[in-house]
């Protein structure tokens, strides 16, 4: 897999996620494409990984539970001015996107992306886009996953995540009983 993209002559890369279980999934998936990866659970993490070393890529997540990942961006771009960093949320929003650019993001990635989606954003260059995805999720599992996420957030209260949703209570009840689209 690493043979076909140009990683270059350093391969340092810093995941920065404060989900674990997506941060390691992760980090396995670059780590198979030839990337260095240096992990970090929060922002203080991040900030004193940077500190050892400012790697070549970064891929950071905006909500993090100690802060805001535009922080990490930003030490990152005063350590070292030319990391590529990717911003991943789950939470996408044109202001948060704008924000990230202007902070000096190379990309700016919605949740859920896998790492080929993470790869192309990373090593893209110029102005053109990356190509479409081969079999992107489908809107309605989109849709669903975005809604077991903030039930998860919500300690899985119905009514919480209804309210947060702006959802009728006994309509989230419906689709969760439901197995997940493909």
């Amino acid at each position: 897999m690493a043979d076909e993209y140009d990683i270059g002559p350093d391969p340092s890369l810093l995941l920065v996620d404060d989900d674990e279980i997506f941060l390691n999934r992760l980090a396995r998936a670059m780590e198979k494409r030839g990337f260095q990866v240096t992990r970090a659970l929060s922002v203080a993490e991040a900030r004193a990984a940077v500190q050892v070393r400012a790697p070549a890529f970064a891929v950071v997540d905006l909500r993090l539970e100690d802060g805001n990942g535009l922080d990490v961006v930003d030490a990152l771009r005063e350590a070292r001015e030319n990391t590529r960093i990717v911003v991943l949320t789950g939470y996408g929003a044109i202001a948060t996107a704008v924000a990230a650019i202007k902070m000096g993001a190379t990309d700016y990635l919605a949740k859920p992306a896998d790492a080929d989606d993470v790869m192309h954003a990373l090593l893209s260059r110029g102005e053109t886009l990356p190509p479409p995805p081969e079999a992107p999720m489908s809107a309605d599992r989109v849709r669903w996953e975005h809604i077991q996420r903030v039930y998860e957030q919500c300690d899985r209260n119905v009514s919480e995540t209804a309210r947060r949703l702006h959802m009728h209570r006994r309509t989230l009840q419906r689709i969760l009983a439901k197995r997940s689209p493909r």
